[in-house]
């Protein structure tokens, strides 16, 4: 086993006790990341209300969407307020140009229902574009065979078709209560004033800079003189602003002229322009023949719960699979304990083993469908919903469309890029999502709950599952409690405040590697959830994100 720095520094203090000279450690990947303090400790209050909450990654978003809700709207209404506001606050998590998928809770019906909008290959790709170099590893979120230049991760030959603005409108047609254009208006004004630059904006663009440099319209959007980010002093406050006035104009236009004007009018066909001039193959055609589809979650009984996970091409197929597991072998005691911990570990392996083998687009409705931004809502009659949207990578394809002035998707890195596997790249195919957003209920508590992350998405989302469903926790207790990540085939990753004794079960599964919650990187996704019990509502969001923030109508 591959401990972390807590079982070594045990073993270290106990040889220095008995006058043993201690013996050097041995770094892992995951030690070697933590230069953190061990006793600082991070909460975040989550507080109960009468009234609507929304949780999301930026406050300012979260805002839009509570203030939707001070005037009345229905928790679908700041939904769509929110997807667009947080991708001018967020912009390289996610937007207009990228897609995802969200699952709802209408109250009044007792019903749940998944609205996919994910992401599609364009009709017009050639799989010849995309050369494989055997024998290396691709770059980014996925352990594909590289392809050359790496042109299925960055540039325009990444782009895939967005889906983000139809599944956000096919939301509203069904369940809006508030004027398409009202509810754009906020996110216009966030672009106009500009995102605010502050030393984590900073750091996540000086994360990014090589890739942003190589594109000029990113350059001048997020690079001082086109090569750093505008950075401030260790103690200054920086009051510098991105410049947005393309992202509002694009915005507004969309507010003033409906979905429409994305998918069949000029913001269609700036964005196709843009693509194509540079190096991409989107079409309008693409574009016209694009839908969202509304379909019924995955429902599951898990012991005494019932949870609605997302159908289509979600990693709602592998939540199932894992809580099944789950609950055949242990049974819940106080508190996560070994057995538990080993439990999750071991369903979530064998639900990502499945998804490998056998997930993908297949061109038909899918068995097994198979870094993002995730926001859950709860209104005051209690209807809920979790949206997950994404660019895919942080920045996407790091190619910024310079009529439109937003971010463009990297979506042609969800497909394997070899041949003869069900998630293949090939023309006109769906793209197959990491995203889980999910509603269940608990006895009388119901929950909304989703994250953002890549592959960790499926962990954080199945190990809060677990925390409520399993041990009886309510939201605040189960953000706060320490998480595993089983997402990759290399092993386990534990929070280093877990105790010995869970390493040692996860340790018989196979490699274990310990890390800290930190605000970057994060080791175990970032969740974001809403919860409502006895006609009350409360939110969290991940203690770790230093912008994310469960805002209440009766705070705005």
């Amino acid at each position: 086993m591959s401990g972390g720095p807590p079982l070594h520094d045990v073993a270290r203090r106990a040889q220095v006790g008995r006058g043993v000279p201690p013996q050097p450690m041995s770094i892992t990947e995951g030690q070697a990341m933590s230069n953190f303090s061990r006793t600082q400790r991070i909460r975040k209050e989550v507080v109960w209300t009468d009234g609507g909450v929304v949780a999301a990654q930026h406050r300012k978003a979260a805002e839009v969407g509570a203030a939707v809700l001070a005037a009345g709207g229905d928790a679908m209404d700041a939904a769509v307020a929110t997807s667009f506001a947080v991708g001018v606050v967020e912009p390289w998590m996610s937007g207009p140009m990228g897609g995802g998928m969200m699952t709802l809770w209408r109250a009044g019906e007792q019903r749940a229902e998944t609205i996919e909008f994910g992401m599609r290959a364009p009709a017009g790709l050639d799989v010849a574009d995309y050369p494989l170099e055997p024998g290396r590893q691709a770059a980014d979120l996925f352990p594909w065979t590289r392809v050359r230049d790496d042109r299925n991760i960055y540039g325009a030959t990444s782009v895939a078709v967005p889906g983000t603005v139809a599944g956000m409108a096919l939301a509203h047609r069904q369940y809006g209560t508030r004027d398409w254009g009202d509810l754009l208006a906020p996110a216009v004004a966030l672009a106009e004033e500009g995102m605010l630059l502050d030393w984590y904006s900073s750091l996540l663009i000086a994360s990014a800079a090589r890739q942003l440099a190589q594109d000029p319209d990113a350059a001048a959007l997020f690079l001082a003189d086109g090569q750093w980010p505008d950075i401030a002093g260790w103690t200054t406050a920086s009051a510098a602003r991105l410049d947005q006035r393309v992202h509002a104009a694009t915005l507004r236009r969309l507010a003033d002229h409906g979905a429409q004007d994305f998918y069949h009018g000029d913001i269609g066909r700036m964005l196709v322009d843009d693509v194509r001039a540079k190096g991409g193959c989107l079409s309008m055609e693409d574009l016209r023949s694009y839908q969202a589809e509304a379909r019924a979650p995955r429902t599951v009984r898990y012991r005494d719960a019932v949870i609605h996970a997302p159908s289509g091409l979600s990693a709602g197929a592998e939540l199932v699979t894992a809580l099944q597991q789950m609950q055949a072998a242990f049974d819940p005691g106080d508190a996560p304990s070994a057995a538990s911990y080993a439990a999750l570990a071991s369903g979530l392996g064998d639900a990502y083993r499945d998804r490998l083998a056998h997930a993908g687009d297949t061109g038909e409705s899918p068995r097994a469908p198979a870094c993002t931004t995730s926001f859950s809502v709860v209104d005051r009659h209690g209807n809920m919903v979790n949206v997950t949207q994404t660019l895919l990578s942080m920045f996407g394809s790091h190619v910024v469309s310079g009529q439109t002035g937003m971010l463009l998707n990297n979506g042609i890195m969800w497909f394997d890029p070899e041949q003869g596997r069900p998630n293949s790249l090939a023309p006109g195919k769906r793209c197959l999502m990491n995203v889980c957003p999910t509603v269940g209920q608990v006895g009388d508590r119901m929950f909304a709950i989703g994250a953002s992350g890549g592959r960790k998405i499926l962990p954080a989302v199945a190990n809060l599952v677990s925390f409520m469903a399993d041990f009886g926790m309510d939201l605040e207790q189960a953000f706060h409690t320490p998480r595993i990540d089983a997402s990759a085939a290399t092993g386990t990753v534990m929070d280093e405040d877990l105790p010995q004794d869970v390493a040692q079960a996860l340790a018989a599964l196979g490699p274990v590697t310990t890390a800290k919650r930190t605000v970057h990187p994060y080791a175990f996704a970032v969740p974001a959830g809403v919860m409502r019990q006895a006609g009350r509502n409360c939110g969290a969001t991940e203690i770790m994100s230093p912008w994310g923030d469960a805002v209440c109508e009766a705070d705005m």
